[in-house]
């Protein structure tokens, strides 16, 4: 989740500019609930990047 900031803060601006320009059309409610997906979205990958920043934990395979 935490790497995916920046394609979510992408696709949020590009949501909310198209969202809240004005424009008039059919899906302009679907593009707005888009837009709140992808900035909660953000705030989550934004808040676990500050405190999870410790990498060091590996996945390990479980011997049987």
């Amino acid at each position: 989740m935490r790497k995916y900031s920046t394609l979510f803060l992408i696709v949020a601006v590009l949501t909310g500019a198209i969202g809240f320009s004005g424009l008039s059309f059919a899906g302009i409610e679907v593009v707005r609930v888009l837009f709140l997906i992808f900035a909660d979205l953000l705030v989550v990958s934004l808040v676990a990047r500050l405190f999870f920043r410790n990498d060091s934990l590996k996945l390990q395979r479980i011997k049987k």
